[in-house]
């Protein structure tokens, strides 16, 4: 498993934690064709949630880090945020895999362009990143 993966795991897992089911409804007392196809309707009708909201989870776990991490434009901080290794090799790797083509060198080019990448691969993937964060 790549780094770009481990992280986009790490946020898309927290979907589900953050989308409780909707309780079914109580079954009605007189169960006719009618209600069953009703109920069929309503269930294909209503949209399916395809996007994860990247920003409001991320949000969310920066307020239970219980330290200041500057995942909005820091990848060393979003890596730590999501409990992954930011080492320098790690971040490396994620260059490698995401098509980074300058020096390997952990400059503040290279984060800058890491966390841009991983934000656009997270839009890319399904993700609702805001452009500020892509840009």
């Amino acid at each position: 498993m790549g780094i770009f993966s481990k992280i986009k795991d790490a946020i898309f897992g927290k979907k589900a934690e953050a989308a409780e089911p909707a309780a079914a409804a109580p079954p009605s007392p007189v169960g006719t064709a009618l209600d069953a196809a009703t109920s069929a309707m309503a269930a294909a009708s209503s949209p399916a949630i395809s996007e994860v909201d990247v920003e409001a989870i991320l949000a969310a776990e920066a307020a239970k880090a219980g330290q200041p991490l500057n995942w909005r434009t820091s990848i060393v901080d979003l890596m730590k945020l999501l409990d992954i290794d930011s080492s320098l090799d790690n971040r490396k790797e994620l260059a490698q895999e995401l098509g980074y083509t300058g020096e390997l060198n952990g400059s503040a080019e290279m984060n800058i362009w890491l966390h841009k990448a991983v934000m656009r691969e997270l839009a890319a993937n399904g993700g609702k990143v805001p452009a500020d964060l892509t840009d």
